[in-house]
């Protein structure tokens, strides 16, 4: 009984403590819980159980093809079907040779000083220096490799007469023994079918077109030339071709500049191959394997050809460039003439095509001309009684601002021709009237090569204030340039004023300020007198041309 009542009196007072509490708390809520989840369990079943009535739903419907504004969908229809493959085949040669056209060029490329009367030579600016990374694409044609197989290589071109004749860059044909085209309507290629065979009917290197011609039972869709000058910076262009022989690829973007040069070095005589081009830059992606096909506006027509891109990774960087549609239609109806060659005017003059503020206005042309580097012996200038250092400034009764212009004018003349120039000699305008000949023969037999020169010590006159060491001209180079004396250019030293001018190493000077320099001493007593702040013009020759005539370099004296 006793122990009885210690029990009940432990319970209680183990209940008074508060330790069961929690206990019963818990015990409370995991009841509750369980009873919670079943009626909403129970809830849950009976509404799987019950069917959803989605008939109100309405099912998606896709709606017929919309044309966008940008209207680029129709023009690639319109123009497509006349954008062709173009697939060349080399063999190999006897004695094969290395490349030098304009394949995948990496290191620097001579810059010549001199242009003739048809041309654009020399410095121009921030494109000069375009040239160490300027790539034509060949589309695994960028030089040749002597192997025992073929060489391939791909391109685009267009088609712009119904009877199967096209127009492409002449160096995706150049030198190729088979040449064939597929067109976008043709079945996909096949092992032993190349294509169509294409013809070569003419090509001008010196713009880098070629037309060469197919052909057809039927009539070929065609593609229309437009007006190039009507292109201006800010229009939206599509480019249209066969990069990396993907045929029919598209790709846009805007004209980025217009007129755009690029310096590529001499050819025979000191004379540029590459003179004659002018392009259009866009930003359109070019590639390897899009030379030849056509640049096209908004209106489907063709405002330019694909030739090169500017590049460090062989591949589009946005920079592209394509010849004017006004070119290759004029270039085009001649390589479709009888002769199937491209005849240019000349008067006979070679001159530098650009040239410092300080040189035009120590000769007297500020306002515009173009100063003569040297005369072609027995040339229609030469006969005419034009000199070096005359300061073309007229065209028939029209000035003109530059080489390019003097030069656009006198190649569209015909042999045979006349025109009349207004020059300043001495600062005395003169008029004389000039024939015009064929640009090809006249500078036919232009040519010269580098000599070495063994001379004494060289002359630290000049250094300071023009940044370069001269030694007496060595006689062989007088002899051969034809002048009576002078001062050969032995070191430039980087960064200073000579540099900074475009002065070359290794060229003769002949004067300076219009005072003849005939050895050391002239030079000497020339360049002391100079003060800062004055025009120096330097009247240079160019040793590896023979009778390449006169160059001009200057600035103002820091």
């Amino acid at each position: 009984m006793e122990s009885s009542k210690n029990i009940g009196r432990g319970l209680w007072t183990n209940l008074r403590s508060g330790r069961l509490t929690a206990t019963f708390t818990i015990l409370a809520a995991l009841s509750v819980g369980i009873l919670a989840g079943s009626v909403l369990t129970s809830s849950v079943s009976g509404k799987e159980q019950q069917r959803i009535d989605s008939s109100d739903a309405r099912p998606l419907v896709i709606p017929s093809p919309a044309t966008l504004s940008n209207g680029f969908s129709a023009i690639v229809k319109q123009v497509g079907p006349a954008v062709v493959n173009i697939n060349t085949e080399s063999l190999p040669k006897q004695s094969a040779k290395r490349n030098n056209r304009r394949g995948l060029q990496r290191g620097p490329v001579p810059q010549a000083p001199d242009g003739d009367d048809n041309g654009d030579q020399g410095d121009q600016g921030d494109q000069g220096n375009m040239q160490d990374f300027f790539n034509h694409f060949f589309g695994g044609n960028g030089g040749e490799t002597p192997d025992a197989g073929p060489r391939r290589a791909l391109g685009s071109g267009f088609i712009v007469d119904p009877r199967g004749y096209i127009i492409t860059n002449n160096h995706v044909v150049d030198k190729a023994d088979h040449i064939y085209v597929r067109l976008s309507t043709d079945p996909e290629a096949t092992p032993g079918d190349p294509g169509r065979p294409a013809t070569v009917i003419g090509v001008d290197k010196e713009t880098d077109i070629a037309v060469i011609k197919i052909d057809s039972k039927t009539p070929l869709p065609t593609i229309k030339l437009g007006n190039s000058e009507g292109a201006q910076v800010g229009d939206w262009v599509l480019a249209i071709g066969s990069p990396f022989g993907l045929s029919q690829t598209v790709s846009a973007g805007i004209v980025s500049a217009e007129n755009r040069s690029i310096e590529e070095g001499p050819g025979p005589g000191g004379v540029a191959t590459n003179q004659f081009q002018r392009f259009i830059q866009t930003d359109a992606a070019i590639n390897p394997g899009n030379s030849g096909g056509p640049l096209v506006d908004m209106a489907g027509e063709v405002i330019g050809m694909n030739t090169a891109i500017y590049t460090q990774s062989a591949g589009s960087e946005g920079v592209g460039f394509a010849m004017p549609s006004n070119t290759l239609a004029s270039v085009y109806n001649m390589l479709i003439g009888p002769d199937h060659k491209v005849t240019r005017g000349s008067i006979g003059i070679t001159f530098q095509a650009a040239q410092s503020s300080a040189v035009s206005r120590m000769y007297g042309f500020a306002n515009g001309g173009v100063i003569v580097g040297a005369v072609t012996p027995n040339g229609p200038a030469a006969k005419a009684g034009l000199q070096p250092r005359d300061a073309i400034v007229t065209i028939d009764g029209k000035s003109i601002k530059d080489g390019d212009q003097l030069v656009s004018i006198i190649s569209a003349k015909h042999p045979g021709e006349t025109v009349k120039l207004g020059y300043l000699r001495d600062g005395k305008q003169q008029t004389i009237s000039v024939g015009i000949t064929d640009r090809a023969k006249t500078f036919a037999d232009l040519g010269g090569s580098q000599e070495d020169s063994n001379t004494p010590e060289e002359s630290d006159a000049g250094q300071s204030k023009l940044g370069i060491t001269v030694q007496p001209a060595p006689q062989a180079a007088i002899t051969k340039l034809g002048i009576k004396g002078g001062v050969i250019v032995t070191s430039v030293r980087p960064g200073s004023f000579a540099d900074e001018i475009g002065l070359p190493q290794g060229s003769v000077i002949t004067e300076i300020n219009r005072q003849p320099v005939t050895d050391e001493a002239s030079y000497r007593a020339i360049v002391s007198s100079l003060k800062t702040g004055s025009d120096v013009v330097f009247v240079i020759r160019n040793t590896q041309l023979q009778g390449g005539g006169n160059t001009y370099v200057g600035g103002t004296l820091p």
